[in-house]
């Protein structure tokens, strides 16, 4: 009974630390496009499994040139280098009022029209 309890064990303990080191490389990758599209194979012809946003931090699972199998919390899939970044994304609001409004000088001119008079 203790040789099964031992070798259980052991085999849990191998599940559990060797799956990091098999099934990822530790690098992450930010998506750099409006909406990024996983897919299932590694084509453009590939069925869409999920749209990721601007910034969604991504683990790369692998490499196939420039096919990324990615996997963002329980979902993986392929991506194409051109939507993906090496670069972390940080979004984040701006520390400065941003001026939303125009004044009533800008809208005559733009009521006007822009041409060689103005």
């Amino acid at each position: 009974m203790s040789r099964i309890r031992i070798a259980l064990l052991a085999a849990l303990f191998l599940c559990v630390f060797s799956r990091p080191l098999c099934s990822a490389t530790n690098e992450f990758l930010s998506v750099q496009v409006k909406q990024g599209q996983l897919r299932s194979t590694p084509s453009f012809l590939g069925s869409v499994t999920a749209t990721l946003a601007y910034g969604d931090k991504v683990e790369l699972i692998e490499d196939k040139g420039a096919w990324k199998m990615v996997a963002i919390r329980t979902i993986k899939g392929w991506m194409h280098m051109s939507a993906l970044t090496t670069k972390t994304i940080a979004l984040q609001a701006g520390k400065a009022d941003v001026k939303t409004g125009a004044t009533s000088s800008e809208l005559a001119l733009a009521g006007k029209g822009f041409n060689a008079k103005v």
